[in-house]
């Protein structure tokens, strides 16, 4: 059977599993992914299926694992690292901007590096420090890196394989809180997008809302609500952010007049700012009001106690509408 419900969780499973299938040369490694599965239970079953020489469980040393899938990916394979929480992959930092984002330019296109970097990101879980953090704008701002996000069942078991399979290296954010949501996803036939073109998930007329990541559960929520209370709103699903699909963004703001940025991260220098900028310079004429920003706070991410308090929820987002409405 083609459609096929499963959960976020399952659905990046099973398209590992797929692409693991599908290419010889596709190898997952990282801490606790083979044996234990990842401490998500991601990558659950695949090295007792594949085998130990594909599903590497590494030592705990996030710049080894790094610079190890991309000597692999010089010598013609497509590793799939994973990073166990957001806030480990500093460690690798310099492994990725210095030399994954950099390779195929130095070399003027004749290297080409083929790894995927598997980050859960976000808060809301309840965990410590180090553990909920939304870092995407540091490679977002590298040039040669791709960054995108999956916010569904079907664009985690799609995205996942389109990423392995592209040539470019490609950070790649699960957000940890959804990994349980469920959908329906049809497992024989791809989506006719390709991994760096954003999704208008739900349509609208009176303003554009734009988020990536675990925040579009909450704007698909608040869209609902605005409905009852007579508002339209748009709501733009992103999927990547370097590239970003400007395009798409334009053109529902061009027709709505208004534009809502939702993100988990800071604003301050962050996505939030950069989409307002670009939005701002291509739609000045035809804003209603100024792009408003719905993020987390300024602040370091604080105990789990208080997340709820820095996590933008349904009524902070209801409330960037109600100041975008109000010009």
């Amino acid at each position: 059977m083609a459609v096929q419900k499963m959960t976020i969780a399952k659905a990046l499973n099973a398209g590992l599993r797929a692409a693991m299938e599908k290419d010889p040369k596709v190898l997952i490694q990282g801490e606790d992914v083979g044996k234990l599965g990842g401490v998500f239970r991601i990558t659950e079953h695949l090295q007792k299926d594949f085998g130990e020489d594909r599903v590497i469980d590494t030592p705990l040393a996030e710049s080894g694992i790094l610079g190890t899938a991309i000597g692999m990916a010089l010598r013609g394979y497509r590793p799939v690292v994973e990073i166990q929480f957001d806030g480990f992959v500093y460690p690798a930092f310099d492994q990725i901007v210095s030399q994954l984002a950099k390779l195929h330019s130095r070399s003027r296109g004749a290297i080409k590096v083929p790894v995927v970097v598997r980050i859960p990101m976000g808060g809301g879980i309840g965990a410590v420090e180090h553990h909920s953090e939304s870092n995407e704008a540091y490679f977002a701002h590298t040039l040669g890196l791709k960054v995108v996000f999956c916010s569904s069942p079907t664009d985690a078991y799609w995205m996942i394989q389109q990423a392995i399979e592209t040539d470019d290296p490609v950070i790649f954010y699960e957000p940890k809180r959804r990994y349980h949501e469920k959908g329906e996803i049809d497992v024989d036939v791809p989506p006719a997008r390709d991994l760096f073109s954003a999704n208008v998930v739900r349509q609208g007329t009176d303003a554009t809302v734009a988020c990536y990541g675990p925040m579009v559960r909450t704007c698909l929520d608040a869209a609902k609500v605005a409905e009852e209370e007579g508002r339209s709103l748009e709501v733009i699903d992103l999927r990547s952010v370097s590239p970003l699909d400007i395009d798409t963004l334009t053109t529902s703001v061009t027709r709505t007049g208004r534009l809502v940025v939702v993100t988990e991260a800071h604003s301050f220098v962050g996505l939030s700012a950069e989409i307002a900028a670009a939005v701002t310079e291509r739609c000045f004429y035809s804003l209603e009001s100024p792009v408003i920003r719905v993020t987390g706070w300024n602040a370091p991410y604080p105990p789990s106690k208080i997340e709820e308090h820095f996590l933008p929820d349904l009524d902070r987002v209801l409330d960037g509408v109600d100041r975008a409405l109000a010009h």
